[in-house]
């Protein structure tokens, strides 16, 4: 089944074959994935109504925080209701250019998130380093340009991604050892040399990559300097108070990205092939399923905007940049 109906030695649909060696437990697997699932949607979900519905949240720091939540939304919308199909209905099957276009999506969409987190990085930097320009540097207009740019740096950069792919032979089997169409995934079922599209691969994620990385240590060298150099304990205290949420999505989402890029690439015969599949897939839903939960506990005006749903008549203090 898995090797008919192919053209040119190219097959017109690919199987995703779930998790290799762990086919039997399928079943329960999805159960704590979806549950992952259910808690990132209903999240990320009700921080954009949270920030809509209240005028205090109305600031860049909020704006950029609904940019995560919207990239983290369509990324497990992306990935999710095809592993579920895979993982309870064994629905395998996939378009060859459904396929492609679900790994654009899904590495524009980690870029993205990459990308938001570095934007996050500069908003906290002039808000503590230049919080008297901060308001008419960050104007909504200047927020959604930046936010446009950013997309479009990783948009552009990932387009070759299908292109590479597609140019590939597929002559062996169409079987593809993974439950979403990941690039290397994809590629390293060709019967062809894919050398071009594992150099382009690393070399994109290490440019953005590389590149965030570099704009959010800077930035917070630069906020650490400026805190440092504060006279009130109280002052610096709040300071970095209004930097701990961020850095936690920080780890949470650099962690599980750089054990899944490193183990794709160089831990392939040590690291077996189900624990690679587990952890992208865990990559993909820990950080939209623990963002909106690190910013509701650690962010005092989300907390206290919660609160005011619940008891209407309660202010809001604005005592955050």
């Amino acid at each position: 089944m898995a090797t008919s109906n192919h053209t040119v030695g190219t097959f017109t649909f690919f199987i995703l074959n779930g998790i290799p060696g762990l086919e039997a437990a399928h079943v329960w697997i999805a159960l704590p994935l979806c549950s992952m699932y259910l808690v990132a949607m209903v999240g990320n979900c009700g921080l954009l109504y949270l920030i809509r519905v209240e005028e205090a949240l109305h600031r860049p720091m909020y704006y950029f925080l609904s940019m995560l939540s919207l990239t983290d939304i369509f990324a497990i919308n992306c990935v999710m209701p095809k592993t579920a199909a895979i993982l309870w209905f064994k629905r395998k099957e996939i378009d060859f250019n459904a396929c492609l276009i679900q790994m654009f999506i899904i590495h524009t969409l980690a870029g993205m998130e990459s990308g938001v987190l570095m934007l996050m990085a500069l908003d906290r930097f002039l808000a503590i380093c230049h919080p008297l320009r901060y308001a008419t540097i960050l104007t909504n207009m200047v927020i959604a340009k930046i936010g446009l740019v950013t997309f479009l740096r990783v948009a552009v950069l990932v387009l070759p991604f299908p292109f590479l792919v597609r140019r590939l032979p597929y002559c062996h089997t169409n079987v593809i050892a993974h439950t979403y169409c990941d690039h290397m995934s994809v590629v390293k079922i060709a019967c062809a040399s894919a050398q071009i599209d594992a150099i382009y691969g690393l070399t994109v994620a290490s440019v953005l990559g590389g590149l965030d990385i570099l704009s959010i240590s800077l930035s917070y060298v630069m906020i650490l300097r400026a805190v440092v150099g504060l006279s009130s304990k109280d002052a610096r205290s709040k300071a970095f108070g209004t930097c701990t949420s961020h850095v936690c999505a920080i780890l949470i989402t650099y962690t599980p990205a750089f054990f899944t890029f490193f183990s794709h690439r160089f831990g392939g015969h040590t690291i077996p092939p189900h624990a690679h599949i587990i952890m992208a897939n865990i990559y993909l839903l820990t950080p939209p399923m623990l963002n909106p939960i690190v910013y509701g506990v650690k962010t005092k005006q989300i907390r206290d905007s919660v609160l005011k749903l619940f008891h209407p008549g309660k202010p809001i203090p604005l005592d955050e940049s």
